[in-house]
């Protein structure tokens, strides 16, 4: 279990805010100089009239943001419109492990096609040796007629994104 922040030092933090307003909250958190990461992605809406490929998020009401964490910025992000709430348990906000955050930011930078998957807590965890997405850490999923999977699970919002790899270019992680 993630423990909460004990010095201060920046680090991501999960933003749960209203559905639907995930990008208006990312931009007014961005107008306050936060640092912060909308993961979103392309999906085909079908209008009346015809259909078109738009952005969503990948784990919808749930953006980061990368900051000392302090009261005086907690009140600052939990004043902007939008904002629920940070992630936290009975201690105060949880940090969002950098290994976590580091992995799916490098998903998020390679032109593989990424979906949204099911938060897993069994199965092997797997680091991707070879290749693009090399030092990715996630859960290794396999499932009957269809292709391994890597899946990247952010544990304190039970979100998880995947993406397609072969199972000869990963390994088991030792605890």
């Amino acid at each position: 279990m993630t423990q909460p922040i004990s010095q201060m030092s920046p680090a991501w933090y999960a933003i749960y805010a209203q559905v639907r307003h995930e990008s208006k909250v990312y931009s007014r958190l961005l107008a306050k100089s936060f640092e912060c990461l909308l993961p979103q992605i392309e999906r085909w809406s079908r209008r009346r009239d015809r259909r078109k490929k738009i952005q969503v998020p990948i784990f919808p009401g749930y953006l980061f943001v990368r900051t000392e964490l302090d009261n005086h910025v907690q009140v600052r992000i939990l004043q902007t419109p939008g904002v629920v709430r940070i992630v936290r348990n009975q201690d105060g906000p949880l940090p969002v492990p950098d290994n976590q955050m580091n992995s799916l930011i490098t998903l998020l930078g390679h032109d593989r096609v990424l979906t949204s998957h099911p938060y897993l807590v069994e199965g092997m965890r797997v680091r991707i040796v070879n290749g693009p997405l090399y030092g990715c850490e996630g859960i290794l999923v396999q499932r009957k007629n269809e292709k391994t999977r890597l899946v990247v699970a952010i544990d304190i919002i039970q979100q998880a994104v995947s993406v397609e790899l072969s199972v000869e270019d990963v390994e088991p992680v030792s605890f």
